[in-house]
């Protein structure tokens, strides 16, 4: 574990395990999350002989609570600062949800040498917001309503969130687990409220159509058919028509939070596209 000082006094939270002449495989988490949310995965891959690395996104877990800078320019940033530090080689990129798109923005920028491949799971690339382009996509009204619920009572938010659509707990024959649920609650709650409100118009509104064109590293798109958070019509769908060496694999049934409910279906898929 570790931190970096950006340019303009950010302090980004990271994990860092295994050994250093490992392939490097960088996990981005989701919102509003942090790099915990990927410890399942960091195990699993640090026991297969790779190195592992998980930042906080600023605002996020144990990183600086910043209250400028939340949006995707300043996030792939930060990312690539990061990368620098560590002066990562060939690194595969993991990105869920937001950190699909944190992944989309700095792959498609990133320097010469330092990506070998992408993996966006229940990313939002190209765009979650309907756009006179994305016709498919949600209103501006469901993105209002979230921040809405944050300002008025994040704290309960951010137990119905868990409790229901984000891992599927919502259906019938949901396996319950109350200690994801409570997990995605700590992670939440040790981020800030105002990067937390501002990474909502981030992951909502930003359009990643040009990064994904720009993307020359072979990328998996991973997909939940039952995704409540980021419908894949409007995402996956989308986006593996994009990218110029894509893969699209969709698992019938499965939540926005798969890499959580289905570790060992979605840890072997990714083992089998990294080692490939």
């Amino acid at each position: 574990m570790g931190t970096i000082t950006t340019t303009d006094g950010t302090t980004i939270f990271f994990k860092d395990w295994g050994p250093k002449d490992a392939q490097p495989i960088v996990f981005h988490h989701g919102w509003p999350l942090s790099s915990d949310d990927w410890d399942n995965q960091m195990m699993f891959f640090l026991a297969q002989g790779f190195r592992v690395i998980a930042h906080d996104r600023r605002g996020h877990g144990r990183s600086t609570q910043t209250d400028t800078g939340n949006e995707m320019d300043t996030y792939a940033a930060d990312v690539a600062a990061l990368t620098d530090h560590l002066d990562l080689r060939g690194a595969v990129h993991v990105g869920h949800s937001t950190g699909g798109g944190e992944v989309a923005r700095y792959v498609a920028r990133a320097r010469p040498g330092r990506v070998s491949k992408a993996v966006l799971i229940g990313a939002v690339p190209p765009i979650m917001l309907k756009t006179e382009a994305y016709p498919g996509g949600l209103p501006l009204e469901v993105f209002d309503g979230f921040r809405a619920a944050l300002v008025s009572n994040r704290a309960q938010f951010f137990r119905d969130v868990p409790s229901g659509p984000f891992f599927g707990f919502n259906r019938a024959d949901a396996a319950v687990s109350q200690g994801l649920i409570d997990n995605w609650w700590r992670q939440g709650m040790m981020g800030g409220a105002k990067a937390h409100y501002d990474c909502i118009k981030a992951f909502s509104e930003t359009d990643f159509t040009e990064d994904l064109k720009a993307i020359n590293v072979p990328v998996l798109i991973m997909h939940g058919e039952d995704d409540q958070i980021v419908p894949i019509a409007n995402s996956a769908e989308l986006a593996i028509k994009l990218v110029r060496q894509g893969t699209l694999k969709v698992y019938p049934g499965l939540p926005h939070g798969m890499a959580s409910t289905h570790s060992d279906i979605i840890n072997a898929d990714l083992l089998t596209f990294i080692r490939s």
